[in-house]
C-alpha cells in the first residue's frame, strides 16, 4: 500500500534525504533546523522524523544516532520530491560535444570517453554496452500446445536457427474453462499475429511490439508472450557475451559506504567476471521514469537490485537507440546515498548524445 505523507512529511522527508546525501552521517531534527527553512520547530521535525522512520521510510542505524533514509525513502524521494539537475544536463552535454568528436573517432573510442567523462561528472561506477549488430531476425514464431495447461513458443529465426520454451497457458480472463480445441484455435490466432508483425525484424524490437493491436479477447496472453520473447533474446545475446565498458571504480571507492573490503571484491568480481549477469540487469527493457522525447530511465534501489553484490547500491540506467531500436545500454552504478539529480541527469543526457551519435 503506497505511503501517504502530508506536504510537511514530505518536506521533511526530502531535507533529510538532502543533508545525509551530502554528510554521510546520520540526521537529527537540529541539523535539519539550522540547515533548511523548515518554518517548524525542532519538536515537530523530531516528531515527523519518527512518524517517517514508522513509516519505514527513515531508521536510526543505533538508538543515539539521526536517522538514516531507507530504500523506500529514497524510493519515495525519487518518484516524487526531486527533478534532474538541468544544470547537471547542460554541463553533461557541454561535456560530450566538445571533448568527443565522434565524426572522427571509432565506435569504441568513443563510448571509451564517454564512460571517462561520465565517471568523472556522476562520481559514479559508469557502465556502457557495446551496440549489439541489430539483433538476430526473425523468421517464424508459433504456439503449440502439448499437454493439458502447457504450451511450447517454437521461434525460428532467419539462418534457421530454432529456439523454444515451455509456458504455462494463462488463465482466461473471466476465469473460465477452455477446452484444448478452444485454446488451439486461441493460440493459432496469436501465432499469426506474432508472424504479422514480426516476421522480417530484429530480436532488439521486441520492445516495439504493440500488444493492444491484439484483440481484446486475447490480451492476456500480451504480458506473458512479451516476457517470454525476451527471455529468448537474452539468452541469444547473452551468449554472445557482450563486453561492458567500466569506468569510474576509483571513484566510488572514495565513498564510507565502501570502505568494507569485502564489499568493494564482491562488486568488483561482478564488473569483471559476471558481466553477462550485469549486462542482462541494465540492458533489460523495464518500467522507469519517463518523460515525452526523453529516454526511458530505470532506477533499481539497494534491495530492487536482484543481484546481490549490489544490493547496498542503486543502479541508474538507460538504453540507446539505433532510430528507435535498442542497441545498447549506460548506467551510473554508486551507493543508495547519491545524488540522484545529478546521476539521473547525466544518464539521461548521455543516452541522447549516444542514441544520435550512432543513428
Amino acid at each position: 500500500m503506497p505511503v501517504q505523507l502530508t506536504n510537511r512529511q514530505q518536506h521533511i522527508l526530502w531535507a533529510t534525504v538532502r543533508h545525509y546525501i551530502a554528510t554521510a552521517e546520520p540526521v537529527g531534527s537540529k541539523a535539519l533546523l539550522e540547515e533548511f527553512n523548515l518554518g517548524v520547530s525542532s519538536a515537530t521535525i523530531r516528531n515527523v522524523m519518527g512518524v517517517l522512520e514508522k513509516a519505514g521510510l527513515l531508521y536510526q542505524p543505533h538508538t543515539s544516532a539521526g536517522r538514516v533514509p531507507s530504500d523506500s525513502g529514497y524510493r519515495i524521494y525519487v518518484n516524487n520530491l526531486t527533478a534532474p539537475s538541468e544544470a547537471i544536463t547542460l554541463q553533461v552535454e557541454q561535456a560530450l560535444q566538445t571533448r568527443l568528436k565522434w565524426e572522427d573517432w571509432s565506435l569504441e573510442a568513443l563510448l571509451h570517453g564517454a564512460a571517462q567523462i561520465l565517471s568523472t561528472l556522476s562520481g559514479c561506477i559508469t557502465l556502457i554496452t557495446m551496440p549489439q549488430n541489430g539483433g538476430t531476425v526473425l523468421r517464424h514464431l508459433q504456439l503449440v500446445q502439448i499437454e493439458a495447461g502447457k504450451v511450447m513458443l517454437i521461434v525460428v529465426t532467419e539462418g534457421y536457427e530454432t529456439h523454444s520454451t515451455l509456458l504455462d497457458i494463462p488463465p482466461a480472463p473471466d476465469g473460465s474453462k477452455r477446452d484444448a480445441e478452444l485454446i488451439d484455435r486461441e493460440l493459432q490466432i496469436v501465432s499469426n499475429f506474432l508472424n504479422s508483425h514480426l516476421r522480417g525484424k530484429s530480436t532488439l524490437e521486441l520492445a516495439n511490439l504493440d500488444w493492444t493491436q491484439l484483440d481484446r479477447e486475447f490480451h492476456h496472453y500480451g504480458e506473458y508472450l512479451k516476457t517470454s520473447l525476451s527471455e529468448l533474446n537474452h539468452r541469444k545475446v547473452a551468449s554472445e557475451r557482450t563486453q561492458i565498458m567500466v569506468r569510474g571504480v576509483s571513484e566510488v571507492l572514495r565513498q564510507p559506504e565502501f570502505s568494507q573490503l569485502q564489499q568493494v571484491q564482491t562488486i568488483i568480481q561482478l564488473l569483471e567476471e559476471e558481466q553477462e549477469q550485469l549486462w542482462r540487469l541494465i540492458f533489460e527493457e523495464t518500467d522507469g521514469l519517463e518523460e515525452p522525447g526523453k529516454p526511458k530511465i530505470t532506477i533499481r534501489i539497494g534491495a530492487e537490485n536482484p543481484l546481490e553484490p549490489i544490493r547496498g547500491c542503486t543502479l541508474i540506467s538507460s538504453t540507446y537507440r539505433r532510430g528507435s531500436v535498442p542497441v545498447g545500454s549506460i548506467g551510473v552504478l554508486g551507493p543508495t546515498r547519491l545524488d540522484y539529480e545529478n546521476a539521473i541527469a547525466v544518464v539521461t543526457a548521455a543516452s541522447e548524445y549516444l542514441s544520435e551519435a550512432i543513428s
